[in-house]
């Protein structure tokens, strides 16, 4: 009698069944992982230009009610706390970004970088220079 051929009866899968649905599997997410990188990583940019947005918001509003034209923004990269200046406009934002301003001008342009996605300019007002 012929050993491939299945004997009455007996249960389960072959070797090679197993093998092809373990392929298949594989190819599924060898396909699927890159396209939730992306999500992942826009949706860190995202959420990166709201907080400049908040932030130079938080700048704006410090600048016209002391009259100054600088703020220091002491931040925590761990909790995302804001401290220095801002702490009455501002107090939390999002946790990981490097680089972060030291201090925000009515004039200049700052840089928020993270670790998923390449470092972003921003105007005073917050709008986005480099995608």
């Amino acid at each position: 009698m012929n050993t491939l051929i299945r004997k009455e009866g007996r249960k389960g899968f072959t070797l090679v069944e197993i093998m092809i649905v373990v392929v298949i599997i594989g190819l599924l997410a060898a396909m699927a992982i890159p396209g939730f990188n992306r999500v992942r990583a826009n949706s860190v940019a995202s959420a990166m230009d709201n907080d400049a947005r908040q932030i130079a918001s938080a700048a704006q509003q410090f600048f016209l009610e002391e009259g100054e034209v600088s703020a220091d923004i002491t931040y925590d990269e761990n909790t995302g706390a804001i401290t220095g200046d801002l702490v009455d406009y501002v107090r939390t934002i999002g946790r990981g970004y490097d680089p972060f301003p030291a201090a925000l001008t009515t004039d200049a342009n700052f840089t928020i970088g993270h670790a998923l996605i390449p470092d972003r300019e921003y105007t005073p007002e917050g709008v986005l220079i480099t995608p």
